[in-house]
């Protein structure tokens, strides 16, 4: 069978591209609406930056780009936007002369976290439901 690219439509429900139209009705629980994820997060490597500081309590810049195998510049703009969203706390300081940026996973951006993984088990269940 074909992959199949779903998208969310403006009520709720996700719908294939191509010949075949698959509606999957979400509108009747909230929770698992999927215009309700958090967008913040939902990205590759916000989710990644979040992940990773809920299970340790500060990482620098240099163990996050190599925990996420991303670029310098990616990881600055990712982390950029969880920072405005208060999701993410940056400390900057020198290491001798070496600068040093750590980052740790604010209270809100825990919640957030634990939110969105909730509302993504929610939506698995209701999937895998027959």
């Amino acid at each position: 069978m074909a992959a199949e690219h779903a998208r969310a439509t403006s009520d709720g429900a996700a719908r294939s591209r191509g010949p075949e139209t698959v509606v999957v009705d979400l509108s009747e629980d909230p929770v698992t609406n999927l215009a309700e994820l958090d967008q913040l997060i939902h990205g590759r490597v916000r989710l990644g930056i979040a992940s990773a500081l809920a299970v340790n309590e500060k990482l620098s810049f240099t163990e996050l780009r190599d925990i996420l195998e991303t670029s310098d510049g990616n990881l600055s703009a990712h982390a950029r936007r969880l920072e405005e969203g208060g999701y993410l706390a940056c400390r900057k300081s020198f290491d001798g002369r070496i600068p040093l940026t750590e980052y740790r996973l604010t209270d809100r951006g825990r919640r957030a976290l634990e939110r969105y993984l909730d509302h993504m088990e929610a939506l698995i269940q209701r999937v895998r439901e027959p």
